[in-house]
C-alpha cells in the first residue's frame, strides 16, 4: 500500500510536569484549553501527525520529541501516557491492570497506536501519584 494512502492520526500532547506547575488538575475538563492558552513550549505542549500504524512513542520521536522510555516492550511504565480524549489500541501489556487501562485511561505510549482522527494524551504520567505508589518502580512484569 502507498503510504500516502495509510490514515493519518493527530496527537495533541501535554507533559504531564506541566500540570501541578501551572496549578492544573488531571480532571480538568478544559485541561488541553488551559495548555493551549498557557504559551508552553513545545516540550510540555503541541501536536503531531502519526501516518498508519505507528506507535504514539514512534510518532513523538519522529516529531523531535523525547518522550520518556525504557524498554520498549510493555513491561515496564516509563512511557505511560493517559489518554485524555479518543481512541488507542495497546499491541502489548505486560505491566498494566485492566483496571488501569479501562477505568483510568493509562496506556503505554510505545505500544499504543491511535485509533480515532484526533488523540490527545498526557505523556510522562509516571509522575502521577497513582503510578508513582502503585506501578513505577514496584512491579515486575
Amino acid at each position: 500500500m502507498d503510504p500516502e494512502e495509510l490514515p493519518v492520526y493527530e496527537i495533541e500532547y501535554l507533559n504531564y510536569q506541566a500540570i501541578p506547575e501551572h496549578g492544573w488538575d488531571i480532571e480538568d475538563d478544559d485541561l488541553f484549553e488551559k495548555a493551549a492558552g498557557a504559551d508552553l513550549d513545545e516540550k510540555d505542549h503541541g501536536s503531531f501527525e502519526i501516518r498508519g500504524t505507528r506507535y504514539i512513542l514512534d510518532g513523538a520521536e519522529d516529531a523531535d520529541q523525547k518522550w520518556p522510555f525504557e524498554c520498549r516492550a510493555a513491561s515496564c511504565a516509563y512511557c505511560t501516557m493517559i489518554v485524555y480524549e479518543g481512541e488507542v489500541t495497546m499491541d502489548m501489556d505486560l505491566i498494566l491492570t485492566d483496571e488501569e487501562v479501562e477505568e483510568r485511561d493509562i496506556y503505554l505510549s510505545c505500544q499504543s497506536i491511535p485509533e480515532s482522527d484526533e488523540v490527545k494524551v498526557v505523556y510522562n504520567a509516571m509522575y502521577e501519584d497513582y503510578l508513582q505508589e502503585n506501578v513505577v518502580g514496584v512491579r515486575e512484569a
